[in-house]
């Protein structure tokens, strides 16, 4: 496995994804998905609720057939209410139609919910990944006591929460994960933080600072895999080059 990518079930993806919450049906955003996995990029990260529910078409539509080497993971139950089972198992099956194919490759369950016992979600999450309709199973904003409740029902892949250098309420999250093999995927990763010494750092590495702050990621944890949303092919190309940035033990200090 390169030193850049990290391994999910059988597939090794770039430690940079691509999130997709603005993502629509038209042809610049269908180019913009092929371009990405052109460069490289195989984790590609939707929801049932992005864009109103163009997302999802809209990557089924720039890569179908589906490439064997690219996981799209997408999302359901993220407003209360929608994690019982009857409501998921709808969302579920509808995201299934939407990306065109008999397998998710990645379904997290987008949010817990008070009015729902997490089991009662997971298990019902869990039923599609027994009979082959989801291949790997994901949590997002989720502490370490929900993961292991979780993770009795069903194994759980990856853990999607927010954070980047401003926002690192999950600390502990991530270094679970990194115990425990589980795929820690933070969303808003280039939100802020940095500090004075960021665009100085960045000048030294010939970066700019959204580069600086998904290396600064990169080298928080090796379970790692940072997802900035864009619609821009430029910034998806300098997102993807972050991967190439080593930052010193000093200058992840100083940022941190």
């Amino acid at each position: 496995m390169e030193p850049n990518t990290l391994r999910l079930g059988d597939v090794d993806l770039a430690r940079i994804g691509l999130g997709t919450n603005r993502l629509t049906s038209t042809p610049d955003h269908i180019a913009l998905i092929r371009e990405a996995v052109g460069l490289g990029v195989n984790m590609i990260d939707t929801a049932y609720t992005y864009a109103g529910g163009e997302s999802e078409p809209t990557i089924a539509a720039a890569l179908m057939p589906m490439p064997e080497s690219c996981i799209v993971a997408t999302k359901g139950g993220y407003q209360p209410g929608t994690g019982v089972p009857e409501v998921l198992r709808t969302q579920i099956e509808e995201s299934l139609r939407r990306l065109g194919g008999e397998q998710i490759g990645l379904y997290y369950l987008h949010r817990v919910h008070e009015d729902t016992p997490l089991r009662d979600s997971v298990g019902t999450i869990a039923a599609y990944h027994e009979a082959g309709a989801i291949r790997h199973v994901g949590l997002s904003q989720v502490g370490i006591d929900q993961i292991e409740e979780a993770r009795k029902i069903v194994p759980i892949a990856a853990v999607q929460n927010h954070y980047n250098l401003a926002e690192r309420g999950w600390d502990d999250v991530v270094d679970h994960c990194a115990r425990e093999g589980i795929l820690f995927v933070p969303y808003f990763p280039l939100k802020d933080g940095g500090g004075s010494g960021l665009e100085e750092i960045a000048r030294a590495h010939g970066a700019t600072p959204p580069q600086i702050r998904l290396a600064w990621l990169l080298k928080r944890s090796p379970a790692m895999l940072p997802i900035p949303g864009t619609l821009s092919v430029e910034h998806l190309k300098q997102n993807v080059a972050a991967l190439e940035i080593e930052l010193t033990d000093a200058e992840f200090d100083a940022l941190s």
